[in-house]
């Protein structure tokens, strides 16, 4: 079984400290749902494991199944089985979408897929993700709205099947419909064997794809790590519980907003009583 460990993980963007000590794992079969205010360093653990760049490993490991990940380049972590779901896809002019999905495919195949192979699969996970196959003829993202943004790299997840995928909001922006298109694209990945570290700030969405159990990320540091009770305590309870059991002070959060702000300001509390119906 694969297993995602990263130990004291210290990360900087432009000089400034973010994650400060993280220690996670998550293994092939797991869904991790990690909560925390914004701005506390949930999208920037996600990017450090994928090997953004922009954001300095000063200290701490990263390993998956033994391997050094922070002695990869991206491209080597995604042949290793981490996939990461952006928040912001990006638009590529001039890049053919199906080219940059039979290439990526290649990539992680021991040989080169035939013709047949190839748009077999491509056309299989268009229909699943309820994206037009015309769409493969446009150039990656260009155009594309923001819910077929966010589509387009479950396809993605789809035909790459990695072994940890890293979903960070990929339900932004996202009517019901697409949600649920998006949720069983996730849902096909667990029954696969896949695991996942998804932050989101919809209970709806962790209502439908059942995380085995949830990590609280506050101050750059896991704070709390548990069941999915979590989920619904944060709904209700807001952060104030962290400082008022556990002693942290939450930065960078008013009293108020702590009182007031659950999972995220996008009415959870709703969700979370109607059992994300």
């Amino acid at each position: 079984m694969s297993k995602l460990s990263i130990k004291n993980l210290h990360v900087a963007v432009k000089g400034k400290e973010i994650l400060r000590g993280v220690d996670l794992d998550v293994a092939e079969g797991e869904t991790l749902a990690l909560l925390g205010p914004n701005g506390h360093g949930k999208s920037t653990l996600l990017a450090a494991i994928m090997g953004n760049p922009a954001y300095q490993v000063t200290e701490g490991s990263i390993f998956l199944d033994g391997q050094d990940l922070l002695a990869l380049s991206p491209d080597k972590r995604s042949l290793a089985g981490i996939f990461l779901a952006m928040q912001y896809p990006s638009e590529i002019p001039g890049l053919n979408s199906a080219d940059f999905l039979k290439a990526a495919m290649n990539a992680h195949s021991a040989k080169p897929l035939s013709l047949f192979q190839f748009y077999n699969a491509l056309q299989s996970a268009y229909e699943a993700m309820g994206i037009p196959f015309e769409m493969s003829k446009r150039n990656l993202n260009e155009g594309f709205s923001g819910g077929e943004k966010k589509r387009n790299e479950m396809l993605q997840m789809r035909l790459l099947q990695p072994k940890i995928a890293l979903l960070d909001e990929i339900d932004s922006g996202l009517d019901v419909d697409a949600m649920g298109v998006v949720a069983k694209a996730i849902e096909q990945e667990q029954a696969r064997g896949a695991g996942f570290l998804v932050v989101s700030h919809y209970a709806r969405l962790y209502n439908m794809i059942k995380p085995t159990r949830a990590a609280v990320l506050i101050n750059g540091r896991i704070a709390v790590n548990g069941g999915v009770d979590l989920i619904e305590k944060i709904d209700t309870q807001g952060y104030e519980w962290i400082k008022r059991e556990l002693g942290i002070e939450v930065e960078k959060i008013t009293d108020e907003a702590m009182n007031t702000v659950s999972i995220g300001a996008c009415a959870t509390r709703v969700a979370v009583n109607h059992d994300g119906k």
